[in-house]
């Protein structure tokens, strides 16, 4: 079922409720792939019912043109979530019902999380994934709220943004879904042609290459060995390359034993960014 407005939604909800179901969360900005379903899917393993919002938020992009860029196809994206699993709520608030006339973003201490890679690179998006969820949690009251890896960085921001409103939200990370040829599944891959499709699939071999040296060579080889890689490539321009620990997410020039670490990358293809990660160790 759709529903657009905040109070059909509660209703909804609490009526599941009253019968002990389990709600989950899938936030998403539409545009939906494989990756959505992938993600709604491991939703339902854990709960009864799961709620998908599609929500393009504004106060996240901090260039509108990427806003206006935005693909939004909300008939598509309905069916394909209806026809994956009926009992999906399909929820689509305005503007209105999530910020009322204050479209702004709040500022968060989110900590050393948000300080490298896509914080540095993209200046205040942070502060809008942060604000849409604090509302989004606060409207639909899940259970449980469901994020990909893909984002791994937006994934450690959001259990640290519960931890800071102490709202009573279990957050889930689920693992990436691939194309055949590594691309992490992505909105942004609509805006690449089959051919760009292919060549971007650089950005997983070097994430892959930098997990078979992990063991065996320093970070700045590493580091090195990656840029080398783009060097020689024409298509893709490298915007950042780093390797951090995932309990700080701070970009790392030495490797400690004890630690887990990830990849992280962002490249251009033409003006569409992508970015990736994967576990190292």
């Amino acid at each position: 079922m759709n529903i657009s407005t905040n109070t059909a939604l509660q209703e909804q909800i609490q009526d599941l409720k009253a019968h002990e179901k389990i709600i989950g969360l899938v936030p998403t900005m539409g545009a939906l792939h494989e990756g959505h379903l992938s993600l709604v899917n491991f939703a339902y393993q854990y709960c009864d019912v799961v709620v998908v919002s599609i929500f393009v938020n504004p106060t996240q992009f901090n260039n509108s043109g990427d806003l206006e860029k935005y693909p939004r196809n909300f008939e598509k994206d309905y069916q394909l979530l209806i026809s994956n699993n009926p009992k999906t709520i399909v929820y689509t608030p305005s503007i209105n019902h999530v910020y009322g006339e204050d479209v702004k973003a709040e500022e968060f201490d989110f900590g050393s999380i948000v300080s490298y890679m896509e914080g540095q690179y993209r200046q205040g998006h942070f502060n809008g994934v942060g604000t849409v969820l604090k509302r989004l949690f606060a409207i639909v009251k899940p259970h449980k709220a469901f994020f990909g890896e893909k984002d791994f960085q937006q994934l450690q921001l959001v259990k640290k943004l519960v931890e800071i409103t102490q709202q009573p939200v279990e957050v889930i990370g689920s693992p990436t879904l691939r194309m055949p040829n590594g691309l992490a599944e992505s909105s942004r891959n609509y805006r690449l042609t089959p051919a760009e499709v292919e060549e971007a699939s650089l950005i997983y071999k070097a994430l892959s290459q930098a997990k078979t040296m992990f063991n065996d060579f320093s970070i700045n080889e590493i580091k090195s060995s990656i840029q080398d890689l783009f060097e020689d490539h024409q298509l893709l321009e490298l915007e950042y390359f780093e390797v951090a620990p995932t309990s700080t997410l701070i970009p790392a020039q030495t490797k400690k034993t004890h630690l887990n670490y990830r990849a992280f990358i962002a490249a251009y293809i033409r003006d569409v960014r992508l970015i990736d990660n994967l576990a190292l160790n």
